[in-house]
């Protein structure tokens, strides 16, 4: 018997693939093909998941692009299919998301490094000559877009952003006359108070400087703190709503600062035992070995497992927090 459905009805009973899936076949030569294909699915944000076997999230755009890859190499001689797909056994959609963000954080901390390199070339005690002006604003520029190219393909919200982004910014601040460390410490400082009984807003998928902000409010400013975990891009927020290490966020990265060291600035709360916990998130998140404190190796690996073994926002703060509010409790002891 054969049965048909009406339209819609299908979609609704089989759920869309998440996946696209690129499965190719290269001939051994000439060799420039390997390398122009590996570059194409480079600049359109794919990550490999074995040999020839490339994903990207389903969406109109990224499937025009690996079909034109494909085009490309059948016509350079090779073989491929494009596939849509759902992981059901082996690979886990949350692994696949952590091969995405590996990349983009790498793709992240390349611009990172080029901004610190850059900024160590400014003068420190003297105003930057006009024309010396005018070659920093075109390296910036071409940063800039750099880190654009990024973040369009950054299709899960990768924790390195707000560092990268952070730290372009204030090169930028710094170029056009106004130090950022005194931006930050002359910032307008408010109660407490006026924290409290907020919605603090945040990306989905936390990581280190989210779970440890996000104890910082709950322990220090507000006990009764609700989140909300919103997409990387595009969110408005509502009047009573804060955000944090987010694009735009009240609280985020600013220069060098993660954002559990922007809030301790900002709020003025004064702890030795949350100095040490800000230098370990600073370190992790940052990834610069700043102050390379013997503890940081090993919350860096429990919240890498914190983050591969629970999916939920919620979760994740839980089980972090209880982290942190060990660790505070260390230094503060070992500092008494």
């Amino acid at each position: 018997m054969q049965v048909f459905y009406p339209p819609g009805c299908v979609e609704s009973i089989i759920p869309p693939t998440p996946w696209l899936l690129l499965i190719h076949q290269l001939p051994p030569t000439p060799s420039y093909v390997r390398v122009k294909v590996w570059r194409r699915l480079q600049a359109v944000g794919a990550v490999a998941i074995k040999n020839s076997v490339y994903v990207l999230p389903r969406n109109e755009q990224t499937r025009e692009d690996l079909e034109w890859i494909l085009r490309e190499i059948v016509k350079d001689g090779g073989d491929g299919s494009l596939c849509e797909a759902q992981f059901v056994d082996g690979l886990r959609d949350e692994q696949i998301e952590a091969l995405f963000h590996a990349a983009r954080d790498a793709d992240y901390g390349r611009v990172a490094t080029d901004v610190r390199e850059l900024e160590r070339t400014l003068p420190r005690r003297r105003a930057i000559p006009a024309e010396r002006r005018t070659q920093l604003e075109s390296e910036v520029t071409r940063l800039r877009r750099r880190l654009g190219e990024v973040i369009a393909i950054d299709f899960f919200g990768a924790p390195g952003r707000e560092a990268a982004e952070g730290l372009l910014a204030a090169l930028e601040t710094r170029i056009h006359g106004s130090d950022p460390a005194e931006r930050s410490t002359t910032a307008k400082r408010r109660s407490l108070d006026d924290y409290r009984g907020r919605t603090w807003v945040t990306r989905q998928g936390v990581h280190i400087d989210r779970i440890a902000s996000a104890w910082l409010i709950r322990r220090f400013i507000d006990p009764a703190a609700t989140f909300k975990f919103v997409a990387a891009k595009g969110y408005r927020p509502e009047k009573s709503e804060l955000r944090f290490d987010m694009f735009e966020a009240e609280f985020t990265h600013d220069g060098d600062s993660c954002t559990f060291e922007v809030l301790l600035a900002r709020l003025g709360i004064d702890d030795g035992a949350l100095s040490a916990i800000a230098e370990i998130v600073h370190d992790i998140d940052l990834k610069d070995g700043k102050f390379a404190r013997p503890e940081t190796i090993g919350i860096e690996t429990l919240t890498a497992g914190l983050a591969l073994g629970h999916r939920d926002d919620e979760e994740r703060l839980a089980r972090g927090g209880a982290i942190f509010d060990d660790l505070y409790e260390y230094f503060r002891r070992k500092r008494g």
